[in-house]
């Protein structure tokens, strides 16, 4: 396949993305006084906005790239939820595997910003488990999606929504399927995701998900403590991000240790939810196990030239491939 065979191709895909998804709220303002009834500034607000946050970051690469995202998940029977499903279906998004329940808060992230400054994060959210028979929910949503997608993404910040029989469970259909399944996990199921297709932590994750110290830039160190994940979760590829130390990736039989590429670093957020989409489109794709970790190291550095977390552009990770290869 050639780039552009490659990048079309992309816009045939189906990505079942399963796991936390959440919103971003921001309120802008101006300081100008401090409160009488405490020392903290008081904000005067010119103006507020909601995005989609956590996994929705996942659905807006997938959906730059081309493919189709579909969104899996649980969020609360509450406003935000609402304003959730609201901004899903304004971006002609699929919410079929949403579910929205009556017990549960949807998760907010919420950033006062005066002028450049963040004054204060405000998190509305729980991080229990969700309940049975919301797990049977979400199993059953996922079922009836994973014939009709490429490939299952599962985008876990440890929030409560991907839990050990949810991901059991998915899995297993999605491998009797013969749909590929790819990971990027956080802290609590990080052991888990048995048999996978692909499993992306990075650096911090890899350490403390296998509670283990090694030196990155031993080569020998990092082949075997990869090596050891690999054989811990059956996976049948393993794919980390090391920040600046590149990418390594051990899949189908190959390993690969790529450089990260030279940039004007502006703003790391949302580098690794841009690196997961390319990997997962490329692995629905079938490609090689280095062009994947090429095209997913590329795409993760392009969106850190960017400030805040932005969706990687289509169009320039295409041109700079196309230089590479």
């Amino acid at each position: 396949m050639t780039i552009n065979q490659i990048f079309d191709s992309f816009n045939n895909l189906r990505v079942l993305i399963v796991g936390d998804v959440m919103l971003d709220a921001y309120v802008w303002g101006k300081v100008e006084r401090i409160s009488p009834e405490a020392p903290v500034p008081v904000v005067n607000v010119l103006r507020r906005e909601l995005r989609l946050g956590g996994a929705g970051n996942v659905i807006l690469n997938v959906k730059a790239l081309g493919a189709e995202p579909i969104a899996c998940a649980v969020v609360g029977q509450d406003d935000f939820g609402d304003k959730l499903l609201h901004l899903l279906r304004d971006k002609n998004l699929d919410t079929s595997g949403i579910v929205q329940s009556a017990s549960r808060i949807t998760t907010v992230k919420e950033r006062i910003i005066a002028g450049s400054q963040q004054v204060v994060r405000v998190d509305t959210e729980t991080d229990k488990t969700i309940s049975e028979a919301e797990q049977i929910q979400l199993i059953e949503r996922a079922k009836a999606l994973i014939p009709s997608c490429q490939v299952v993404l599962f985008e876990d910040y440890d929030k409560g929504v991907l839990c050990p029989r949810v991901i059991q469970e998915i899995t297993a259909f999605a491998n009797a399927q013969g749909v590929p399944t790819v990971v990027d996990p956080k802290k609590r199921n990080f052991l888990e995701y048995q048999h996978v297709t692909l499993f992306k932590p990075n650096l911090k994750e890899l350490k403390e998900g296998l509670k283990i110290e090694f030196d990155v830039q031993n080569s020998d160190e990092l082949e075997a403590t990869v090596t050891q994940l690999k054989a811990t979760l059956h996976a049948q590829g393993i794919f980390v991000t090391l920040s600046e130390h590149g990418v390594y990736i051990d899949h189908d039989g190959e390993k690969h240790h790529l450089k990260a590429h030279k940039r004007k670093i502006a703003d790391v957020s949302g580098a690794g939810d841009t690196v997961i989409s390319v990997a997962a489109c490329c692995v629905a794709l079938g490609l090689p196990p280095q062009l994947v970790a090429e095209l997913s190291n590329l795409g993760g550095g392009i969106v850190c030239e960017d400030v805040g977390v932005v969706p990687i552009d289509k169009a320039r990770l295409q041109t700079e491939a196309e230089k590479l290869f």
